[in-house]
């Protein structure tokens, strides 16, 4: 029997992928564990493996195809002692997972019921010839909803709520022909072609819920606001289009509340300026080079992953029945890569030393930049550290990644003339804002994670024990 091979889900939240380049062809025998394909996800290129063995009978979609969906059928495989030719014509039954609109759309057209009694004429049941009566043209209700029916609210389907909001109708006002008087697709159509569902939109908007947020300007109204030929058009990768969703849904959903506090780094400089100078020297390929060198960076994630262990009332993530209570810091670095943003996750940060997550980081970036992290290297994390010094950046906000419920945002260390009992003295400060989740960490305990970190970046001879 023919093995269908899919678009496999490389995360939780994928639901689309390009398929970049098969490492097989037809023809060719493939057992459990071989590599078949590479998938670029939004952020990462992942290698399939193939689950069964067999050969491949027929390559369905071609290298190079971008936007196929998770469960789309890719490949054929011939079993054990099955002619490849009659495989590649016999497999194909796997789809792409279908919307749940269409579905229930098909569900209610296929088994209408009659509507609430006081709103059309029962629909007249099948006769002894098998043929199913006309089913009524949906009306405007004009008689408030009765007990029973929901006590005032409408029951309808996404796409039905959808085209009526677009086309400013009231729902209310419509009768509806799904299941227990469900208002469908082909009940708002009906409504507006007929006309009579504009005569209800006054009086439903001024009893309306507040409405939608405002959309972004179409590309055609930018385009038209400069000069043709003054531009070119670049379209949008994967990674970047993952980006803005997930920024517009953190700043639209997230009530964001920042905090800034001064660090002096003097101490923290003079420690790991001796630090290396005490790494040992390991032998490589190009020769002897320390085993370690640690970075400001370094110490910051330290310093926040100590924060977080001694706040932990600010190591959490929101939902919205619960407060997620983290065991362990694992904090996100914001690297940059061609293109966009990724953030690999150093994982129990606050019990590793710091050449530990020196040279992690180091491995974790580099396989940022080709894109070889895995989605567990760079989803989930319970904070994030974005570090924008190295551009002489003074101070920032950044915005919080969900489910994480703080992200520190990381200025330049510079000379500034500060007071020191009575005296004015000349330290390198370094500026950085916290930015929290006012649902999961209010005011004051933001404070609270703010003065531990900077405890411990002021302090650095403690994250050595």
């Amino acid at each position: 029997m023919p093995i269908n091979i899919t678009m496999p889900a490389l995360s939780p939240t994928m639901e689309e992928g390009n398929l970049a380049k098969w490492l097989v062809k037809e023809g060719d025998k493939v057992g459990p564990g071989d590599v078949i394909a590479e998938i670029e996800t939004d952020k990462a290129t992942m290698e399939v493996e193939a689950v069964d063995e067999g050969t491949v009978a027929k390559i369905v979609v071609p290298a190079g195809t971008e936007g196929v969906k998770v469960n789309a059928l890719i490949a054929i495989l011939a079993g054990e002692g099955e002619d490849v030719a009659a495989a590649a014509k016999g497999g194909g039954d796997a789809a792409p997972a279908k919307s749940e609109a269409p579905k229930e759309e098909t569900k209610a057209s296929a088994a209408p019921t009659s509507p609430p009694v006081g709103e059309v004429a029962p629909q007249a049941r099948e006769g002894g010839n098998g043929a199913a009566a006309p089913t009524p043209t949906p009306v405007l209700r004009t008689d408030p909803p009765h007990k029973g029916e929901g006590e005032g609210r409408t029951f309808s389907s996404p796409l039905a709520r959808r085209i009526a909001k677009d086309a400013g109708i009231d729902l209310s006002a419509v009768t509806g022909s799904g299941p227990h008087g469900r208002v469908i697709k082909k009940d708002v159509e009906a409504a507006i072609s007929g006309g009579g569902a504009k005569a209800t939109a006054p009086a439903a908007a001024a009893s309306a819920a507040p409405a939608a947020a405002p959309r972004p300007m179409s590309d055609d109204t930018v385009l038209k606001l400069f000069e043709e030929g003054s531009y070119e058009l670049v379209p949008h990768d994967g990674m970047r289009k993952t980006i803005a969703k997930r920024l517009l849904e953190a700043k639209s959903t997230v009530p964001h509340f920042y905090l800034t506090v001064d660090c002096e780094l003097d101490a923290l400089l003079a420690l790991r300026a001796q630090i290396n100078a005490a790494s040992p020297m390991r032998k490589t390929e190009k020769g002897d080079v320390p085993a370690y060198k640690l970075s400001v960076n370094d110490m910051i994630i330290k310093a926040m992953a100590l924060a977080l262990r001694d706040v932990p009332d600010a190591n959490v993530s929101w939902t919205e029945a619960n407060m997620v209570k983290h065991k362990h810091s694992d904090v996100g670095v914001a690297v940059s890569i061609p293109g966009g943003l990724i953030t690999p996750i150093i994982r129990k940060a606050e019990e590793k030393t710091l050449s530990t997550i020196s040279n992690e980081m180091k491995d974790l970036a580099k396989r940022a930049r080709d894109r070889k992290l895995k989605p567990e290297e760079y989803q989930g994390g319970t904070t994030a550290v974005s570090n924008l010094g190295m551009f002489g950046v003074k101070d920032f906000a950044a915005i919080i990644n969900p489910p994480h419920a703080t992200i520190l945002a990381i200025g330049a260390g510079e000379e500034r003339a500060v007071v020191k009992k009575g005296e004015i003295k000349v330290a390198t400060v370094m500026s950085v804002t916290l930015s929290t989740d006012h649902r999961a960490v209010d005011g004051a305990l933001g404070a609270e994670l703010a003065q531990a970190f900077k405890r411990h970046i002021e302090n650095p001879m403690g994250m050595l024990v």
